[in-house]
């Protein structure tokens, strides 16, 4: 599929043009960015959609063009790569995960091409950037609201994969838990699945089985779990609200907009992209932000998380980063 933007001229000079690095001279032979996106899972997929939805934006606007495939398998994963590569792509994004060394060595073999792909490890080379999903200053402060809420002090959370960017969002969640009702008590579940909305209300129902009566849905279908048993539930990376009125009171929102603008940058600019781009994912970039529904939760709840959002806003405090696989 391809979504092709308005276009915006890049004036460079010769001269200039031929001083930069080659996926940027091929760039500036164009009028605007192109991007291939690759996505392992369907892109109405929560954490897929929010890249997607940035990078439809950003070709609306006429930074990029910008073409995707979805649903691709781990052993398509590098074939589709190349072919986007081979077909002009200035840069590639990706999710490397189950792939991490396979992608790259497809970005070894097209330095020409900027690859920014989402990884548990480190960038590589001038043209291999990474970046990790960071709401986990939005989950802390959701899960500040959530420790009044429970009436049998007991917390659930379900994620997809025990790997660091999920394990740090559900201890994130906790420790805002905790800071507000240090008594209180986890349940946690991993469903083995980026996308399984049955697996998700599975795990959900086994928690609340378990005593829990607030979840933090990490995946997908967590909150049908929660809207069938009648208990409350805290949206990742979307708002799940207006599908889930009544049960989803809190939202940790991710936006993948300054993470696209910052590498897009780097790529007009003729920097190299090898590096870590997980940064612009924080709040202070309005990376990420938490909406939470007023009028259902305690109003005695809201004073205190209010002021650290604003200690985290304002730099003087940092929600820990904890990637240990949750209890």
């Amino acid at each position: 599929m391809l979504f092709t933007a308005s276009r915006r001229q890049l004036l460079l000079g010769a001269a200039a043009t031929l001083a930069l690095p080659a996926y940027l001279r091929r760039a500036s032979a164009q009028t605007a960015i192109k991007v291939a996106g690759i996505h392992a899972s369907p892109v109405e997929n929560a954490w897929n959609s929010r890249v997607h939805s940035a990078l439809e934006a950003a070709a609306a606007s006429g930074l990029i063009t910008y073409e995707f495939s979805e649903g691709v398998a781990a052993t398509d994963y590098p074939r589709a790569m190349r072919e986007y590569a081979e077909g002009g792509a200035n840069l590639i994004w990706g999710e490397s995960y189950a792939v991490e060394a396979e992608a790259r060595a497809v970005a070894a073999d097209y330095p020409q091409v900027a690859f920014l792909m989402g990884s548990s490890g480190g960038p590589e080379g001038d043209n291999f950037g990474v970046f990790g999903t960071r709401n986990h200053e939005a989950a802390y402060l959701a899960g500040m609201l959530a420790g009044r809420m429970s009436k049998s002090n007991t917390f659930g959370s379900v994620g997809g994969y025990p790997i660091p960017e999920v394990n740090l969002l559900i201890n994130a969640y906790r420790m805002g838990v905790k800071e507000v009702n240090p008594d209180a008590r986890f349940l946690n579940g991993f469903i083995g699945a980026w996308f399984d909305p049955a697996k998700a209300k599975e795990a959900a129902v086994a928690q609340i089985d378990g005593g829990a009566d607030v979840l933090f849905g990490e995946r997908i279908g967590t909150a049908d779990g929660a809207q069938e048993r009648g208990v409350k539930a805290i949206g990742s990376l979307i708002d799940y609200t207006p599908r889930y009125p009544g049960t989803v009171f809190a939202n940790a929102i991710w936006n993948f907009g300054p993470t696209i603008d910052a590498i897009v940058a780097d790529v007009v600019a003729g920097k190299p992209v090898g590096r870590d781009y997980t940064g612009y994912s924080f709040m202070k970039y309005g990376g990420n932000e938490l909406i939470f529904v007023a009028g259902e939760v305690p109003a005695d709840a809201v004073p205190a998380m209010e002021a650290k959002r604003a200690a985290i806003a304002a730099g003087t405090f940092e929600v820990p980063i904890d990637a240990n696989e949750p209890a």
